[in-house]
């Protein structure tokens, strides 16, 4: 289990059941990696009702992310609130997800490159997502005419720390990084 789905209980319903099976299925192992025999099978159903619920792996997939970006935004907000609701909350908040065992970067980075191509609609999700996390990261800072180009800018930053805490074997490297990004955008 991780920080994400943690104090989840496991779904009921097939739909649910389905939908939950392939967020933890996508995200570990990709998309493309993942086929809809296996997410039939961990979700204990027929392909009748895998299919009444989803008829494609296209409609999963959107159905995954928004769940995807329902719980990481969910979590991303408390978490944020925990550590005290200020920029500086950034850092430990990541530091928090880049610990986790189940860590595997931003399940929207990933799917841009992944699927893009194939399935133009998850950049637009994808990109309203980052829109989001934007709009929490802007209700850290104290108003001013720069809140919104600051808060792009430290997002811009947390991509950068989660894309490189997924490559590089030490996490705290990108944390300091981007804790240097922060101090330098929010003293100017």
């Amino acid at each position: 289990m991780n920080s994400l789905t943690q104090g989840e209980t496991t779904p009921t319903n097939a739909r649910d059941r389905i939908l939950h099976t392939a967020h933890r299925l996508f995200y570990a192992h990709g998309i493309r990696a993942t086929g809809i025999d296996k997410v039939i099978a961990e979700a204990g159903v027929t392909k009748v009702t895998f299919y009444r619920h989803f008829p494609s792996k296209n409609e999963l997939i959107l159905a995954y992310l928004a769940l995807r970006h329902d719980l990481w935004m969910n979590w991303f907000t408390t978490t944020l609130a925990a550590h005290g609701h200020t920029v500086a909350a950034l850092a430990p908040t990541l530091k928090a997800w880049f610990e986790d065992k189940g860590f595997r970067g931003c399940a929207f980075i990933n799917v841009v490159n992944e699927m893009a191509e194939e399935l133009p609609a998850v950049r637009d999700i994808s990109r309203s997502h980052k829109d989001d996390m934007t709009q929490a990261i802007a209700s850290l800072l104290p108003p001013s005419r720069q809140r919104k180009t600051t808060a792009r800018a430290l997002a811009v930053a947390v991509d950068g720390a989660i894309v490189h805490a997924q490559m590089s074997p030490d996490a705290d490297e990108a944390l300091r990084a981007f804790e240097r990004l922060c101090k330098a955008l929010t003293s100017a």
